[in-house]
């Protein structure tokens, strides 16, 4: 062979090395490329047990604003005729869960919303709406509303009289928030629906919540009582869900406490305790996200609540300092209107921020450590029962009845978490003359049978005798349970007592698990769903009439009603009878000609002489540090005008300017906790809105400015004209 023909065959042999050395080198590249970027994946997921093969469902989380407006309308909860809302402290959501099973066609709803409670009228309407929508996809038998019971969101989506009478009427732009919220939620989550995984986990929340009735509590039986060690329910319960992953979709969690550290004097819009642990919770999750955005999803339910306060100082008297925890809640000086509780915090807004971080704090750990894995169908169970005329069967021999609604004295003094009026006090059994013939006079003397039926409640208002405009509260009730796996959430449509959910827990557990096929069932109390009833109380508080008994509208026989209620459906799931249930008689749907609005359009918006809307008043300082709080002050239009417009945007922007752009960057939102914002309303139409920025301690270094969003109203030919306008604070620095 030729030196020629040997270079080229090595030079042929050369190039082959050097082309294999980098295929070589190219797949263990890859590899290691591939290798990392798992371990990455998985570094960002937490740590699951392995799936078997078919151990998921699908599932879908969606969170939607659903504020509604911010001002010149009641606030639901105290039943204060002054507490108006006049701004926004935090803006409220509604988040949707939908859990299907693969196996099968079932599927179920559940929401949470930050509002007082779920009315019938809004249920009925989001029904509609999600038939209209998705047909038979979604229906009263497998979504379930549910509110959070924050005391400060916009009042007027209810049909019964009381509530209207305490809403100003039925407000058409408060009720199309929170459909329109309630719908958007569900309709993100049907969209994000994807195949994951449901863990539970359980841990005891401490210094949250006190029991406001304890001489209540003590009414039932000892060897009962005996067998917990508090008088309240200290356990929260979350589901934690995730992909197949092991990436967060979102968490769901039950806590008994009243969100009410937002007190009765507040006029912010506000989404309370269970609202900051949200907030805590989803931006830890949706890093670089304003408040209200990114995919991960966590909501606070309510749960028992009837008789927890988030007021963990106790009841005091506020002229006096002294301890009011009495069986009538009274002071000696002032009476039952002296006798309030307060705390944690040095004001409503620290003791919001405390409650929510402990409720926020345990769920991040449960989230962490949750391993136990919900497995097995999904099922749910509905009914309409008319709640005035159940039978009762204690036993083979004796036997009880539910009772056409009425509310009894104590009702009306309130509670020490919200007073009430004309020095009325808890724990009253017997009537009072003067006011026995004034409630005759306008409204008309209760019926023997119904006096008979309540005893020993003194009936102050016989509402289920009251049917003009419309009924003052509602017959037909909805039960229901959802199952998923061993998991069951009873859906009850009030607020029951510690003592009393914890009987409803027990006997929907021994329900479910008597046929063998449903074994270690966990029964959750989620309160306040599909329609407001008030207050249920076990038979032996109702006894006593402090206010949560004197608000159980049934009667004494309602807990037992309502477990005789819940068993049928659970019996109906544990034997796969569901269909056999009677559906039950339809509750009403008023139309909205029908309810009446007390609520006046408000007048023709105004501004200063030689100011325009969105011109600043006051403005801010040239500088600040972090704790300081920046504020300004801008001529504005009515924040009723912007209700439509403003559903999922914001009333301002705190905004950063960015050097390396030139840009300003939205850093803060009106969802956020540090910004709030007020409304001060003046006469004949003249208003201005201050903007607070409470810097945290957080807060990036650099300049700032404020911006304001609103409408003002006229009128084009007697009709009204929304127009927008916006502000903006000069530029300021935060400094150290």
């Amino acid at each position: 062979m030729s030196s020629r023909n040997k270079r080229n065959t090595c030079s042929s042999l050369t190039i082959a090395l050097i082309v294999l050395l980098v295929l070589i080198t190219v797949v263990a590249a890859t590899f290691i490329y591939l290798f990392f970027a798992k371990a990455e994946k998985a570094s960002t997921a937490e740590s699951i047990p392995p799936e078997e093969p078919t151990s998921y469902y699908q599932i879908g989380a969606g969170r939607a604003d659903c504020t509604g407006p911010i001002a010149d309308v009641p606030l639901m909860g105290y039943a204060n005729p002054e507490q108006t809302a006049a701004g926004l402290h935090t803006r409220l959501y509604s988040r949707a869960f939908i859990v299907a099973d693969p196996s099968s066609s079932k599927r179920v709803v559940f929401v949470t919303a930050d509002i007082g409670m779920v009315s019938q009228k809004l249920r009925l309407e989001v029904l509609k709406r999600l038939k209209s929508k998705y047909g038979d996809v979604y229906r009263q038998d497998n979504v379930v509303l549910s509110g959070t019971h924050t005391h400060s969101g916009p009042a007027g989506y209810f049909q019964y009289t009381l509530c209207l009478i305490t809403s100003k009427g039925y407000i058409k732009p408060s009720i199309n928030a929170l459909i329109n919220g309630i719908i958007k939620s569900i309709d993100i989550a049907h969209n994000n629906m994807k195949a994951g995984r449901i863990f539970l986990n359980k841990g005891e929340v401490e210094g949250s919540n006190i029991n406001r009735s304890p001489y209540s509590y003590l009414q039932n039986p000892q060897g009962e009582r005996a067998r917990y060690k508090s008088n309240t329910d200290k356990e929260l319960v979350l589901l934690k869900m995730v992909d197949l992953d092991g990436h967060n979709i979102g968490t769901l969690s039950w806590f008994a406490v009243h969100p009410v550290s937002m007190n009765n004097t507040n006029h912010l819009v506000s989404s309370d305790n269970m609202g900051y642990a949200s907030y805590l919770f989803e931006q830890e999750k949706n890093t670089g996200s304003l408040t209200g955005e990114g995919p991960f999803v966590a909501a606070f339910a309510s749960s028992n609540l009837g008789d927890v306060s988030s007021n963990t100082m106790g009841p005091h008297c506020v002229n006096t300092g002294e301890t009011c925890d009495n069986p009538e809640s009274t002071c000696p000086v002032g009476g039952p209107s002296m006798c309030m509780s307060a705390g944690p915090g040095k004001d409503m807004f620290e003791s919001t921020a405390i409650i929510g971080q402990h409720v926020y704090n345990k769920a991040k750990e449960l989230s962490r450590t949750a391993s136990r894995e919900i497995k097995g169908p999904v099922n749910f169970a509905h009914q309409w029962v008319n709640m005035t005329s159940v039978t009762v069967e204690f036993n083979s021999t004796h036997s009880g009845h539910t009772c056409k609604p009425a509310l009894g004295y104590s009702f009306a003094a309130g509670t020490t978490d919200g007073v009430g009026a004309f020095n009325f006090t808890q724990g009253t059994i017997e009537g009072d003359p003067f006011w026995d013939a004034v409630r005759d006079m306008l409204l008309g003397e209760p019926s023997n049978e119904t006096q008979d039926c309540h005893h020993p409640k003194p009936i102050l208002f016989s509402t289920g005798e009251m049917t003009k405009p419309l009924p003052w509260h509602p017959e037909i009730v909805d039960v229901q349970i959802l199952t998923i796996g061993t998991l069951a959430i009873a859906a009850v449509p009030g607020e029951f007592t510690t003592m009393s959910g914890r009987r409803l827990r027990e006997a929907v557990k021994h329900e479910l698990e008597s046929t063998g096929s449903l074994k270690n069932v966990d029964v959750v109390i989620s309160g306040l769903c599909n329609v407001y009833t008030h207050y249920i109380t076990t038979y032996e508080e109702y006894q006593v009439q402090r206010y949560e008994a004197a608000s159980t509208i049934y009667g004494p026989h309602t807990l037992s009603a309502y477990i005789q209620q819940f068993k049928g459906l659970a019996k109906a799931i544990a034997e796969d009878s569901v269909d056999q249930l009677p559906k039950g008689p339809e509750p009403p749907n008023f139309s909205d000609k029908q309810l009446i609005s007390l609520l006046f359009p408000n007048p023709v918006d105004k501004t200063p002489a030689n100011t325009s809307f969105g011109d600043v008043l006051i403005d801010v300082q040239r500088s600040y540090r972090p704790g300081d709080i920046a504020e300004v002050t801008f001529v504005s239009g009515n924040p009723r005008n912007s209700v439509v417009s403003l559903a999922g945007g914001t009333f301002l922007t705190v905004e950063k300017y960015e050097n390396d752009t030139g840009n300003w960057i939205v850093m803060y939102n009106d969802a956020s906790w540090d910004t709030r914002l007020y409304w001060n309303k003046a006469r004949n139409g003249y208003s201005n809105v201050t903007v607070s920025w409470h810097i945290p301690h957080t807060a990036e270094l650099g300049m700032y400015k404020v911006r304001h969003f609103g409408h003002f109203k006229t009128l084009k030919f007697l009709k009204p004209v929304f127009t927008p306008y916006e502000g903006s604070s000069s530029p300021f620095e935060v400094r150290k």
